[in-house]
């Protein structure tokens, strides 16, 4: 199913006006306020002209007129800057929680359909444009009403002065459109070529590390800046729409204003009107031509409309659908998937999945890269909907329960997880609901986070910005907060591909703790995580190739070659970035580093892990964690030999527990 973004209805944007009526009504007065003092004004002057003229005593109440008129002029003219500006800036916050909370209530796939970089860009800049459009268009009455209300003056002045302004106003309409016209035109282009840059930028720093241990810092440099030469053409297409209507205007409102003020000079010679008219006169023709204010309303507009068709597609997204069903209550956490299917544009991920997961029991989700183990957590805990069949919890449809108590029955863990909060506590309590401190605590302990997080300054109230993590303390928060939000169904996403082995083994007893309480879903890479699960789901090209216990599955030689091919594309990379001799940058394809990771294995610890395979007796049950088949030995000679994973743990040896063998010594360790 290809997935495009629908155009909305064009009044998402438009609505924002509704969300401060007062201010907004405020600002149109002050608006209208300051240009009708600026109309009374020249009228007031031009009367005080001719009493002075006339000789008689000095018009004080005129003069009081003019001042009481020009102070207001200011007044509501800095009245409206300040009222547009604060009401600008609370529609802005309130298109951009409008349209956050829109992408986070639909469905993932058509929320993130957009690129990162441009999703960033639409929330942030596209956001501050769009909702300058109804405080600029409250503001620009003054701009139109300025030059209806000069031409009004000067037909009560005099007609054949009007008549001379009359005849360059097809010329300023003319001017005006196509200054409109150009500015939307070069805005729209010069917003998506900024889209662009922001979507690469974010793609690089996404994979700094990658990129640095690769030495294509100059290309990807390259690469992220290209678009600035369309962004450069796209702004210079901006100034020359301006340049051309300022030259323009530059020509055509002098000779206007000269024409009017001639006619005006001509009719006081004719003595049809007094030297007051002609004052009055020339200051309604300059307001009348001084279109400033009014090409920059319009600019303004132009762009907000601009950014409010970026924004159109996000304020239309529907939220996920549900029939505001409820989990089953004290049910077990039965998972059902039936006939499951995803497609993303066209190509499918999953394909006809049939499965049970009775509830308390665990699953590991194995497979080789692409074969749609991430689809199936995602479909699982309906961070996903699937294309066709269902997905039940406890016999209720999962489209059909609520989100909100849904989320509340299921919790997720992820290789890179996001951490909110503004303390290590808030990361870990931040969830359906706010943990307790205690629970916060115990969640740690459970994932072994408990111990770097007494290192850090103040422990659990230290900020998150001032606690560098490693990869695998990023993945035991992660852990520690789906531990603090205990539901039916927990998830993990490669959630423990950065602990080291003992952190694992920990980790992996602390899940086995919830047997019973809780279906565990471990979408697992390693060997020893499908060994130690009730029961493993084998995909294979997004189907499902077989169920069973681990040591049913290890009969066949292709399951043994998904643990096989990971260990050697892991060697292929460690190859590559030793090419590659990149002195600063971590392997790109490892992602493990600081305190958890471990110390680069030496020849005595090969040679364990060789005798380790060696002496681990034959399996008798399916936790092969601690028994290992003759197969798994020659795995864990091969990879002691040929792979040599400097920074990750070795999948087959699980040096803790009371099978563990003994530490060689150092004869033992030379043999």
């Amino acid at each position: 199913m290809p997935l495009h973004l629908r155009p909305g209805p064009a009044s998402g944007v438009r609505r924002l006006s509704r969300r401060h009526p007062a201010a907004l009504t405020w600002l149109f007065l002050c608006s209208t306020g300051g240009a009708l003092a600026a109309l009374a004004l020249p009228a007031a002057l031009g009367h005080t002209v001719d009493r002075l003229v006339s000789g008689g005593p000095v018009p004080w109440s005129g003069l009081l007129l003019c001042t009481a008129l020009t102070l207001a002029e200011t007044g509501f003219d800095a009245a409206a800057a300040v009222t547009g500006t604060t009401t600008t800036a609370r529609l802005t916050a309130s298109l951009r929680t409008r349209t956050a909370a829109r992408v986070l209530a639909a469905e993932p796939r058509r929320a993130l359909a957009l690129p990162t970089g441009d999703l960033t860009a639409r929330l942030t800049a596209r956001t501050a444009d769009a909702a300058a459009a109804p405080a600029t268009a409250a503001g620009a009455v003054a701009g139109v009403l300025l030059p209806l209300g000069a031409l009004v003056g000067l037909l009560l002045i005099d007609v054949w002065t009007a008549a001379a302004l009359l005849v360059g106003a097809p010329l300023l309409v003319v001017l005006l459109r196509a200054f409109t016209r150009g500015t939307a035109d070069a805005g729209a282009d010069y917003q998506r070529a900024q889209s662009l840059i922001a979507h690469r930028l974010t793609e690089a720093l996404e994979g700094a590390d990658t990129i640095r241990a690769a030495r294509t810092a100059a290309r990807e440099r390259r690469r992220v800046l290209e678009p600035l030469t369309a962004l450069a053409e796209h702004g210079r297409r901006t100034w020359e729409v301006y340049g051309r209507a300022v030259g323009r205007s530059g020509l055509l409102l002098p000779l206007l204003m000269l024409l009017v003020l001639a006619v005006a000079g001509l009719r006081l010679g004719a003595g049809a009107i007094g030297v007051g008219d002609l004052v009055a006169a020339s200051r309604y023709a300059s307001l009348a031509v001084g279109i400033g204010s009014l090409t920059g309303a319009l600019g303004a507009l132009a762009r907000s409309r601009a950014a409010a068709a970026t924004l159109e597609p996000l304020l239309a997204l529907a939220p996920l659908p549900h029939r505001g069903l409820g989990p089953v209550p004290d049910a077990p956490g039965e998972l059902e998937l039936r006939d499951v299917g995803v497609e993303q544009d066209g190509v499918p991920l999953l394909t006809g999945v049939h499965l049970t997961v009775p509830g308390g029991t665990s699953l590991a989700v194995v497979g080789r890269s692409g074969s749609g183990k991430s689809q199936l957590a995602a479909v699982a805990g309906r961070l996903l909907d699937p294309d066709t069949g269902h997905v039940l919890l406890d016999g209720v449809p999962l489209d059909g329960m609520e989100p909100a108590r849904l989320r509340r029955e299921v919790a997720y863990a992820f290789a890179r997880p996001a951490l909110p909060g503004t303390t290590v506590e808030d990361t870990i309590a931040h969830g359906p609901w706010t943990a307790a401190p205690d629970a916060v605590r115990e969640a740690a302990r459970a994932a072994r986070a408990d111990g770097f997080v007494a290192l850090l300054p103040y422990g659990y109230a230290t900020p998150l910005a001032d606690a560098p993590l490693s990869g695998g303390e990023r993945q035991r928060l992660g852990l520690a907060r789906a531990f603090a939000h205990p539901g039916r169904l927990l998830i993990l996403d490669d959630a423990l591909s950065s602990l080291d082995t003992v952190t694992e083994h920990h980790v992996r007893r602390a899940l086995d703790a919830r047997a019973g309480r809780c279906t565990r879903i471990i979408v697992a890479h390693r060997l020893s995580s499908a060994a130690r699960a009730d029961r493993v789901a084998w995909l294979e090209d997004g189907r499902l190739r077989a169920t069973g216990r681990h040591d049913e599955l290890w009969a066949d030689p292709e399951y043994r070659a998904v643990f096989r091919d990971e260990p050697a594309e892991a060697a292929r990379a460690r190859a590559d970035a030793t090419a590659s001799r990149e002195p600063t940058g971590p392997d790109p394809l490892h992602q493990p580093t600081g305190p958890d990771t471990p110390r680069e294995r030496t020849a005595p610890d090969a040679t364990q892990a060789r005798a380790d395979a060696k002496a681990s007796p034959e399996p008798t049950g399916p936790d092969q964690s601690r028994e290992r088949t003759a197969p798994d030995a020659t795995r864990a000679r091969a990879d002691a030999t040929a792979s040599r994973e400097p920074t990750g743990p070795d999948p087959l040896h699980e040096p803790t527990g009371p099978n563990t063998p003994h530490q060689p010594t150092g004869a033992e360790a030379a043999r």
